[in-house]
């Protein structure tokens, strides 16, 4: 390895480091900083420079080829997040902007008990569970590939058979189990159960997710394409259609009470018989106010974020800007236009120019 190279090295091991130093390594949620990694970092640095906490550090040795799945889940996640909520007053922010280990990588609402981090834990779970299938069906691993109890059998009497590579949501879903989940026993005080407790069942409900959504794919086989046999196997959902029933889930979450029995309970008294599903997302105190900012939570409020004037819905100007108004103001866009090729041999462009009003909340 040459000079540069190490130098370089050095610096992510430092860079990594600082994480550490900051954040214990049992704190939760470390791991979702390698979704915002150079890809192949986490590979270079190795298992135990990586911000784990000891049992994924120990899972991680023990099954170093799944590091670049752990990287692809956490990659997954926040993209989805930031996706799903781009318009919404919270737009699931990551601070990947500030040196790293100085603040968790969602800020308050990774600890807050909300909605917000209900969702967070649930996609990040789905992520990690979506992104380990994906590569055992790819073949890059020699403990999984396709789900083999999938391969015989199928309905002769509509005509197909099981066949194909089958995605195993199974061996996903039990890697994502084994890393991000940790007994309740292990802590202690009223508050951090409920929110394990809490985090835990959102782990769950993110997986789920996942296996809610497996899909039935079929391809044909006959005589001049007639489809006299089809061969059929189980497939994912792409991440995006998972990201959606979870943003709804999200809208419809269950605020759960702050004490813990023998099982979690809805809060409100005349619910309780209500049952609370597996796949349902709970959350303990309710958000805070997203309008204004607050730099102790580190909320930075809608302010200045480009909003829709003619929209009704999250991103128009009266919802984001939260009746403060907004400006506008004209914004000039020069780009080539109507270019055509002339022998020879170069390209010949117009510059064209047009203006568009762009509206920031006050």
């Amino acid at each position: 390895m040459d000079r540069a190279a190490l130098l370089g090295l050095s610096r992510l091991c430092a860079l990594w480091a600082a994480l550490l130093a900051l954040f214990p390594c049992g704190a939760q949620g470390n791991w979702m900083w390698l979704g915002i990694a150079s890809f192949g970092v986490p590979e270079k640095l190795g298992c135990a420079s990586l911000p784990l906490n000891s049992r994924q550090k120990e899972l991680c040795k023990k099954k170093p080829y799944l590091l670049p799945s752990i990287r692809e889940g956490a990659r997954l996640g926040i993209q989805e997040c930031r996706s799903q909520f781009k318009h919404e007053r919270w737009n699931c922010l990551v601070t990947a902007t500030a040196p790293p280990g100085t603040s968790p990588l969602f800020g308050y609402e990774l600890s807050s008990g909300t909605k917000e981090t209900a969702f967070i834990y649930a996609v990040m779970a789905a992520g990690l569970v979506h992104s380990v299938t994906r590569s055992c069906s790819a073949g890059n691993m020699t403990e999984c590939s396709c789900d083999t109890t999938l391969q015989n059998g199928g309905s002769a009497s509509e005509g197909w058979h099981w066949g194909g590579c089958s995605d195993d949501v199974q061996y996903g879903m039990w890697f994502s189990r084994k890393f991000l989940d940790f007994p309740i026993r292990n802590t202690t005080g009223k508050e951090s159960k409920v929110l394990l407790a809490m985090n835990l069942h959102n782990n769950e409900a993110g997986r789920q997710a996942v296996a809610k959504l497996m899909s039935l794919d079929c391809r044909c086989h006959g005589v001049s394409g007639s489809c006299a046999v089809k061969t059929c196997w189980k497939t994912m959902s792409s991440f995006e259609k998972i990201g959606h029933l979870l943003k709804d889930k999200y809208e419809n979450s269950i605020q759960i009470s702050e004490k813990i029995k023998r099982k979690m309970h809805r809060r409100e008294k005349d619910q309780r018989k209500i049952p609370i599903h597996k796949d349902d997302l709970l959350y303990v105190n309710k958000s805070p106010n997203y309008c204004v900012e607050d730099k102790k939570l580190g909320i930075p409020g809608t302010q200045g974020r480009e909003c829709n004037r003619t929209s009704e819905g999250a991103d128009g100007c009266n919802l984001l800007c939260c009746g403060r108004g907004y400006n506008t103001h004209v914004v000039r866009h020069v780009e080539r236009c109507e270019c055509k090729f002339i022998w020879c041999c170069y390209v010949r462009c117009r510059r064209c120019e047009s203006m568009t009003d762009v509206h920031t909340c006050k």
